[in-house]
C-alpha cells in the first residue's frame, strides 16, 4: 500500500489532480444516482439551443463518466501518457492543453449534432485523452509501444494514426451506432494538433525550449559584443605598432624604489605616471588629441 501511495504521490501535480477529480466526481455521481439524482443532467454536454444546455457543460462534461470501465480506461490512459507531457511542458501548459482538447472535442460533437440532427448528451474525458495520445505520438513518434492483442512493438506515431483511422471509420461506418462519440475523440486530436502548431510557431516546442532559445540568443549577442570590443582594442593597438611606448602598468605600492623602477622601465615613477596618462588619453580621444610635448614623451629615440 505504501508503494502504491508513494507512486501516486510522485505523479506530476496536474496529472494527479485530474485523476483525483475524475474519481471523486464518479464516486459522488454513483452515490447520487442511487438516490435518483443524475449529475449528467446538469453537467453533461447537451446540444446548443436546447433547454438542457448550460454554459458550464463544455467544461464539466469531461469529468463525468457513464460507468466504472469508462472512467478506468480514460484515467489509465492519463496515468500512462500524461506525466511525460506534463514533465516536458510544465504543469500550467499541460493543463491548458488538456482543457483545450476536452473543450474542443465538445465543440466538434456540437457540430456533429447540428449536421446530423441527432442531439444527445455526451460525458467523459475521452476527447482530452485522445488529445494526450496525439501529443505523445507527435512528440515521441519513434517510441515503441506494446499494445494488447498486438504481439509486436508498434511506434507511437503509427499507433496514433491507426487509432485515429479507426475512430473515423467507426464514426462514418453505416450502422455503427455504438453510442460512442467518435468524432469528439477526433476533435480532441484536432484541437491538440492545432494548439501544438500554435506553440511551435511561438517557439514553445517543449519544456524550457523557448527559454533555452532566448538564452542562446542572449549568449550569442553578448559574445558578439565582447568580440567587437576586443577587435576594436586590437585595432587601436595595431595602429601604433610602429612606435615604441610602454603599456600602462598599475602600481599602487607607495614603497616602489625609484632606482628599481628606472632600471626596469628606463623611467622614473613620475615619468611612468605621465606615460600612463598619455596612453589613457590616446585610448579615450585618439592619437590626434596629443600635444607636441606629449608626443615627444611618447616616442623613444
Amino acid at each position: 500500500m505504501s508503494n502504491q501511495s508513494s507512486y501516486f504521490g510522485s505523479l506530476p501535480q496536474v496529472t494527479k489532480y485530474i485523476i483525483l477529480a475524475n474519481v471523486v466526481v464518479w464516486l459522488v455521481d454513483t452515490i447520487l444516482s442511487s438516490r435518483g439524482i443524475q449529475l449528467y443532467a446538469i453537467g453533461g454536454l447537451f446540444q446548443f439551443g436546447t433547454p438542457y444546455f448550460r454554459l458550464w457543460q463544455p467544461l464539466t462534461y469531461m469529468f463525468l463518466h457513464s460507468g466504472f470501465w469508462h472512467l478506468f480506461c480514460n484515467m489509465f490512459a492519463v496515468l500512462m501518457f500524461a506525466p511525460v507531457l506534463e514533465q516536458r511542458w510544465g504543469s500550467r501548459r499541460f493543463l491548458i492543453y488538456y482543457l483545450v482538447c476536452g473543450i474542443g472535442a465538445g465543440l466538434v460533437q456540437q457540430a456533429v449534432w447540428f449536421l446530423t440532427g441527432t442531439p444527445g448528451v455526451t460525458v467523459g474525458a475521452s476527447g482530452a485523452v485522445f488529445g494526450i495520445l496525439f501529443a505523445f505520438g507527435w512528440l515521441y513518434p519513434d517510441v515503441e509501444m506494446f499494445l494488447m492483442f498486438i504481439p509486436i512493438p508498434i511506434k507511437a506515431r503509427i499507433f496514433v494514426f491507426l487509432y485515429a483511422a479507426f475512430e473515423l471509420w467507426q464514426g462514418i461506418a453505416p450502422g455503427a451506432g455504438d453510442n460512442v462519440a467518435h468524432f469528439a475523440h477526433l476533435g480532441g486530436m484536432l484541437f491538440g494538433w492545432l494548439l501544438i502548431l500554435y506553440w511551435n510557431h511561438k517557439g514553445y516546442t517543449g519544456a524550457g525550449r523557448a527559454q533555452m532559445s532566448s538564452d542562446s540568443r542572449l549568449k550569442t549577442w553578448w559574445q558578439n559584443i565582447k568580440r567587437r570590443f576586443e577587435n576594436h582594442k586590437r585595432d587601436q593597438r595595431s595602429s601604433f605598432s610602429g612606435y615604441h611606448y610602454q603599456d600602462p602598468v598599475a602600481d599602487n605600492s607607495a614603497e616602489t624604489d625609484n632606482a628599481t623602477t628606472k632600471a626596469t622601465t628606463g623611467r622614473t615613477p613620475q615619468e611612468e605616471k605621465e606615460m600612463n596618462e598619455i596612453l589613457d588619453k590616446i585610448k579615450l580621444h585618439g592619437y590626434g588629441s596629443l600635444t607636441e610635448y606629449e608626443r615627444s614623451k611618447l616616442f623613444r629615440k
